[in-house]
């Protein structure tokens, strides 16, 4: 009986966000902000369960979804269940965050064998972080600090908000348009 409460339940949430979507995708703004809030809140409620380990992150993973969700909303195909489409979406984004989390971890590491230290050079990553170092010169502050921030150095979206005194969507809006120009720039660069 709970199963099936369940199912009716998940068939209900599915058709009614399903709705909003694809009225926002017409047009209706009201429609879109409202599929956002129902949607976050089906994200949390999902993450929370799963993630009880990481409670103090399910919100920056909602919103990297929520992100991902919106800049992506025009491949979504009206015929297609939206749960599967958001599903792939979150799948995706979790693992980033969990790939992200793990680098952040082995860098806390302790260094067990001190020889270890000295057994290669690493001429070459300092020769890739001298011309990135050079590459994130050409950004803006609020492009750049975000990239280092999140990207090199692991923190966290909200961390990185903290240390610059940005707000969350402005350090993703950050990343995302560094990032860009900085793909610019590389292609631009002669082999």
């Amino acid at each position: 009986m709970t199963q099936s409460l369940n199912a009716t339940a998940a068939a209900q949430a599915e058709e009614r966000l399903r709705t909003l979507l694809v009225r926002s995708l017409n047009g209706d703004e009201p429609a879109y902000r409202a599929f956002l809030e129902h949607l976050s809140a089906h994200l949390r409620a999902f993450l929370r369960r799963r993630l009880s380990h990481l409670q103090d992150d399910v919100e920056d993973i909602v919103q990297e979804i929520l992100l991902a969700v919106h800049t992506g909303r025009h491949t979504y195909r009206r015929d297609e269940p939206l749960t599967a489409w958001v599903h792939a979406i979150a799948r995706y984004k979790l693992a980033d965050f969990l790939r992200a989390r793990s680098r952040r971890e082995a860098l806390q590491d302790p260094l067990d064998d001190e020889l270890e230290l000295f057994a290669a050079s690493d001429v070459e990553s300092a020769n890739a972080k001298r011309d990135l170092d050079k590459l994130l010169k050409h950004l803006p502050d609020r492009q750049r600090l975000p990239i280092v921030h999140v990207k090199l150095m692991g923190l966290s979206i909200a961390e990185s908000a903290r240390h610059t005194g940005l707000s969350q969507a402005a350090i993703k809006v950050g990343i995302h348009r560094g990032l860009k120009a900085l793909a610019l720039r590389i292609a631009q660069v002669p082999a």
